[in-house]
């Protein structure tokens, strides 16, 4: 017992020593404290979110995850474990589950503590992520249409041929082979339009206003 006393009060002495120089800018030197806290204790959450702050700092991204799932492991409630692991997924582009950590991360910060200083700063980056989100699918479903689109015109133009071959021995009135042409004109330029209204109706402002709007009442 008096062994198993020792070792929680060395690591927590380390995690002091940590503090200290993450508070001097001492990364590396507050991440081998850390360290060696979470070898002598590992089951403490704390150490591990200490360590993943710093990992933050030097914009290692995946030691943030790891250090980040393993705290959420021993502590499902931790809001600056989900909040930091939302992070390093935004900087991995996996959007989707990194908008859904910070959610997360708001609402335990919520009930712990509504009006501090990290729900504002969660809140902040919540927004920016549904944006990134929104670009990110506006992305995706941009080259999709215009995949769409240049697959629409070459039917378009193949049907037109088709068309033409089929009168080829049907020598007729000049006026209707320029008619021909005017029709596939104006229906390219018609589905050109189609287009161009899906890509104007396809912006973040409603959504994102929506979204501002439910945390602004929460």
């Amino acid at each position: 017992m008096s062994r198993m006393l020792g070792a929680t009060e060395q690591a927590e002495q380390l995690r002091q020593n940590g503090n200290h120089c993450f508070q001097k800018n001492r990364f590396a030197a507050a991440i081998d404290a850390y360290t060696e806290a979470i070898t002598l204790c590992p089951n403490v959450p704390i150490y591990w979110t200490n360590r993943a702050l710093c990992h933050r700092k030097r914009k290692d991204w995946t030691r943030v995850e790891e250090d980040c799932r393993r705290a959420i492991h021993l502590d499902q409630n931790s809001v600056k474990a989900h909040y930091m692991l939302g992070l390093a997924l935004l900087h991995k582009k996996e959007y989707a589950e990194g908008v859904r950590e910070l959610e997360r991360a708001l609402d335990l910060g919520r009930g712990a503590d509504p009006k501090g200083y990290m729900v504002e700063e969660i809140w902040e980056e919540l927004g920016n992520a549904k944006y990134l989100e929104w670009e990110h699918e506006s992305s995706a479903r941009a080259w999709e249409n215009q995949n769409l689109k240049e697959a629409c015109v070459a039917a378009l133009k193949e049907k037109h041929l088709l068309d033409s071959s089929k009168k080829k021995f049907k020598e007729g009135p000049k006026y209707e082979r320029i008619n021909s042409l005017v029709s596939l004109s104006e229906q390219i330029e018609a589905l050109n339009l189609v287009f161009e209204r899906a890509s104007e109706d396809d912006t973040p402002t409603e959504r994102i206003c929506r979204f501002l709007i439910t945390c602004a009442v929460k």
